[in-house]
């Protein structure tokens, strides 16, 4: 999966490598794309189990500038926060909150 990619990138390896970069620009542009479409001013909060494990390659400045470069509305694109969610157990956490919210309504 994505470690194997990310080491095989780190290791000279030129096809992981090219294949790591195409993903991180087509994953920055589809961020960016999504960010204007629910203008996401506040911020933009990446979770899964890709992302922390390529963060340094998105980290880079690549995925960056898939994000933000459209053209007239870069400048607000620009402006957008990037988050990495990097706990395992996000998804856990959402659940039991919103386990708590709906016992509240019992």
């Amino acid at each position: 999966g994505a470690q194997v990619i990310s080491e095989a990138a780190s290791q000279s390896c030129q096809l992981a490598a090219d294949a790591l970069d195409l993903f991180v620009s087509l994953y920055g542009a589809e961020a960016g794309n999504l960010a204007l479409k629910f203008l996401a001013t506040a911020g933009v909060f990446i979770g899964g189990g890709i992302a922390p494990k390529i963060a340094d390659k998105l980290a880079d400045g690549s995925f960056t500038a898939a994000f933000a470069e459209k053209g007239r509305v870069s400048d607000i694109l620009h402006r957008i926060p990037v988050h990495i969610i990097r706990n395992d157990h996000t998804a856990m956490l959402g659940a039991a909150y919103y386990g708590a919210q709906q016992a509240e309504h019992l």
